[in-house]
């Protein structure tokens, strides 16, 4: 997966000019705050080096796990088409242009964003692409988030990670009552991301809230550590993004896990393919989470028919449209 191309264009007039030994220390910086998760309450992106590191290096892989999360809902969820977005712990915009990408319809978008930096250059981004209507709010997600306008899509995407635990379920709460409609909350893919996934996804079904995607059930998760649920996204690095962290691979595989809820019930119960396929001469293998909340490999072989035929097609993160689990 690649950024939208006016996206790509904006991104390297901002990086143009960028002494690049700073950019590799920022990118280091911000690379080691993601690696270890830090919960410090401090921002990621507080400073602008720190912003232009991120659209670098970091910009390209959530836009990915962003995007690919979006058409997740969206496969189930085919009657909703937003028309307002709240955007929580925005930094340079990236959950908007996935967002106006998939809907290109998207009316009016709020951007609440805690770093000054951030708001900046997302703007910079924007400026002469998105035509919603766009309005970035500065503000603490965990105590300035009651004057919010509700919208019919909130997100939130990698901010749990740099929220103090104890401040997460009245930020959960609160971004419930802000979803007119659906919310989307996406972490990176770690064990760590998946068990605040976890408590994301059992308060929201507590509050009544009904599972969109990944999972086809409401049912208690059925994997057990050391497993864990979470997806990847295959994404293309730039030259600059090479040099900046020193990689001599073309490419960098980004794992995220998201949880999509809605006040809707999703149209599609379907299982879904929870890791990386293992095809073989005649057969495949799919690791499936089905809607009777179990979860199990499944082997599908030539004397399945369609089903087998269907199965070859999919990867991780897919929906098998029958549940054979």
């Amino acid at each position: 997966m690649e950024l939208p191309a006016p996206l790509r264009q904006a991104v390297d007039r901002v990086l143009e000019r960028v002494p690049l030994p700073e950019l590799k220390q920022a990118a280091k910086t911000l690379s080691d705050r993601y690696r270890a998760e830090v919960r410090d309450g401090r921002l990621h992106m507080a400073q602008d080096m720190a912003v232009r590191a991120y659209l670098a290096t970091r910009l390209p892989a959530t836009y990915a796990a962003v995007r690919a999360s979006l058409d997740a809902l969206n496969e189930v969820r085919l009657d909703f088409t937003p028309k307002t977005l709240l955007d929580v712990g925005a930094g340079p915009g990236t959950v908007l242009w996935a967002t106006t990408d998939l809907w290109p319809d998207l009316e009016a978008a709020v951007l609440f964003e805690a770093s000054a930096a951030a708001r900046k250059i997302g703007e910079v981004l924007a400026a002469d692409t998105i035509t919603a209507r766009t309005v970035w709010l500065a503000g603490d997600v965990t105590t300035d988030a009651a004057d919010l306008t509700p919208a019919d899509l909130v997100t939130c995407a990698y901010v749990l990670d740099e929220i103090v635990p104890a401040s997460l379920p009245k930020m959960i709460d609160r971004l419930w009552q802000l979803a007119k409609d659906t919310l989307l909350i996406i972490e990176p893919g770690t064990p760590a991301g998946w068990q605040r996934i976890l408590a994301v996804r059992a308060q929201l079904i507590a509050a009544g809230a009904h599972l969109l995607a990944p999972c086809p059930h409401e049912s208690p998760c059925p994997l057990n550590p050391p497993d864990w649920c979470h997806f990847s996204r295959r994404v293309a690095r730039s030259r600059l993004h090479r040099l900046a962290k020193d990689a001599e691979v073309p490419w960098e595989d980004e794992k995220f896990i998201y949880v999509a809820a809605s006040r809707q019930p999703a149209a599609v119960h379907a299982a879904r393919v929870i890791a990386p396929s293992r095809p073989g001469s005649g057969k495949v293998s799919l690791k499936l989470c089905g809607p009777d909340g179990k979860a199990g490999e499944t082997l599908f072989t030539k004397r399945d028919g369609e089903e087998f035929r269907q199965a070859r097609r999919l990867d991780w993160g897919d929906l098998l449209e029958r549940n054979n689990t």
